[in-house]
């Protein structure tokens, strides 16, 4: 392992940059002031870039994409929020968005600056295959879009149904119920195949691969599946019952809940994918 300083700086400013855009963003929620929320999404924005150059530090530095362990994974799935906070922010033009996406982005790099931030330059032999790389980028994209959809989804329950933001002049502030649900459909739609190819597909190849399985009952293996049997049923209500509004919402955050669950449970059940 070598000690990564270069990459970790600019987490760092990002971590702040991020930091910044979370108070402002809460800020505004109090007190509807359109220069707090331009700072807001100007520190969202540029901590994007900082983030971005980590990213790519990181990767030089080790010789490898940087998808091995849980620091890196955490890493990418909050700059893949920030990116799906810029998709919306140009193709709906509703900043206030990010007062509810920005808090979820600062928990999760909250949650990867707490996690230990070494570069592992020798990787274990079940670790050196193109198809992990594809397994995990995929899987924490798609992971960092259900985290947006999260986020919405909050932001819709509390438009529609507490009254003291329904009815009252906050309400003026908040995109509008269908807008909110459109969103977050389609960060759902943005992220379930990303899920599937990646935690699924990608990583039977790789399980088979690395352990000579495509399935191994892993507690990782389980939850994956899990999840993206709760995403199928997501998909289908809304597809083929009209579930919409507050039944699409509460799926949506009952879905990022288990993605949280089975991420923090590499850190108790052990398994194949414990060493990440």
């Amino acid at each position: 392992m070598i000690s990564s300083s270069a990459d970790v700086a600019f987490f760092w400013v990002a971590f702040w940059l991020y930091f910044v855009s979370f108070l402002c963003f809460s800020l505004y929620l109090a007190f509807e002031n359109r220069l707090v929320i331009t700072i807001g999404t100007a520190a969202m924005l540029i901590g994007f870039v900082p983030q971005t150059v980590a990213i790519l530090l990181r990767w030089q530095l080790s010789g490898h994409p940087p998808f091995t362990n849980m620091f890196e994974y955490m890493t990418v799935m909050s700059w893949m929020a920030v990116a799906c906070f810029i998709f919306v922010l140009v193709r709906f033009k509703k900043p206030i968005v990010g007062s509810f996406i920005a808090p979820v982005t600062f928990i999760l790099i909250v949650c990867a600056s707490l996690l230990p931030k070494d570069i592992n330059q020798q990787l274990v032999p079940a670790l050196q295959n193109y198809w992990l790389y594809i397994h995990v980028s995929l899987a924490a994209i798609g992971e960092g879009a259900f985290a947006v959809a999260f986020g919405v989804s909050i932001m819709y329950l509390i438009r529609k149904n507490i009254r003291i933001v329904a009815e009252g002049p906050i309400a003026k502030r908040f995109p509008s119920e269908q807008l909110l649900d459109e969103i977050n459909y389609k960060a759902i739609s943005i992220g379930f195949p990303l899920f599937t190819v990646g935690a699924l597909f990608a990583g039977a190849i790789w399980a088979n691969r690395a352990w000579g399985t495509f399935w191994g009952w892993d507690p990782k293996e389980v939850g994956s599946l899990i999840i993206w049997i709760f995403y199928v049923v997501y998909l289908h209500a809304r597809y083929q019952r009209g579930w919409k509004g507050n039944k699409a919402a509460i799926m949506s955050i009952i879905g990022f809940i288990m993605v949280l669950l089975s991420f923090f449970g590499n850190l108790f059940l052990g398994g194949e994918h414990a060493y990440s």
